[in-house]
């Protein structure tokens, strides 16, 4: 792969992200062939909110696992969405003025899913403040993993759980060459085709998948980052993986910046 389809740069993604915004949701749900829905409703099925705290999505691009959340809550936890790209979240504000408009409310009103323009990997929010931080195909698009991890794990509660669904590489050997192909050859060509990208979008969403670590490797990076427990679910004869890990309660731990990442 040229070097430049794995350039990872904020400015570079940021860029991306917001030329192919229009037709973001579009290319996801044709070229998964609508799956991505089940891969979201069943993380919410797997790790599914506990309780009054809020939840957090990060990378959220167009809302759809904060919105997954939100109905998964049935409306009575706060959720945020955060993604740096300003063009895909005018998108998740208006999926979600389309999805609550009419919608039956409970006479005190549900929490409201807030959507704020934000970078992973500075994240503006208290510590231990979320009972889930979730992310839907975007850690391996932020500029360093780790930093993007530690701040995920930052504002989750001691207790609360981080999940990550992210794409991964089938194993079995019919399957897998079948899909190496799909992902190499069809994908790119008709993800470009539709979305015109000048950043060659639908070129590095393969290489990034082949170049970011899975299964044990990536569990294995969690537990690094003060995780429990931490365990995978493979989706789709591994397409696609779902990373849930528990963080550790830390009584004795000194106080901390309570509004960002350092």
């Amino acid at each position: 792969m040229p070097p430049a389809l794995l350039d990872k740069r904020e400015v570079r993604i940021r860029r991306m992200f917001a030329n192919i915004a229009p037709c973001y949701d579009l290319l996801n749900h044709l070229l998964s062939l609508n799956v991505d829905h089940y891969w979201r409703w069943r993380t919410t099925k797997l790790v599914p909110p506990t309780g009054t705290a809020p939840i957090l999505d990060v990378c959220t691009g167009t809302g759809d696992l904060a919105l997954a959340y939100d109905r998964a809550a049935e409306h009575r936890v706060p959720v945020v969405g955060t993604d740096f790209c300003h063009e895909m979240l005018v998108g998740a504000c208006e999926k979600a003025r389309r999805r609550f408009a009419g919608s039956p409310r409970r006479p005190e009103g549900p929490a409201p899913v807030e959507f704020v323009e934000a970078d992973t990997q500075r994240l503006p929010f208290a510590a231990d403040q979320f009972q889930l931080t979730v992310v839907a195909f975007g850690l391996r698009n932020v500029t360093d993993t780790d930093r993007g991890l530690a701040e995920m794990v930052r504002v989750t509660q001691p207790g609360g759980r981080v999940a990550i669904l992210e794409f991964s590489r089938p194993r079995h050997w019919f399957f897998g060459r079948m899909y190496q192909a799909y992902f190499r050859y069809v994908l790119p060509f008709v993800g470009q085709f539709v979305s015109r990208s000048k950043d060659n979008a639908y070129r590095y969403l393969p290489a990034s998948v082949q170049e970011f670590p899975d299964g044990d490797v990536l569990a294995e990076r969690l537990r690094r980052h003060g995780l429990t427990n931490v365990r995978w679910h493979p989706f789709t004869f591994g397409i696609a993986t779902l990373y849930v890990g528990v963080k550790e309660y830390q009584p004795d731990a000194p106080a901390r910046d309570s509004r960002r990442g350092s």
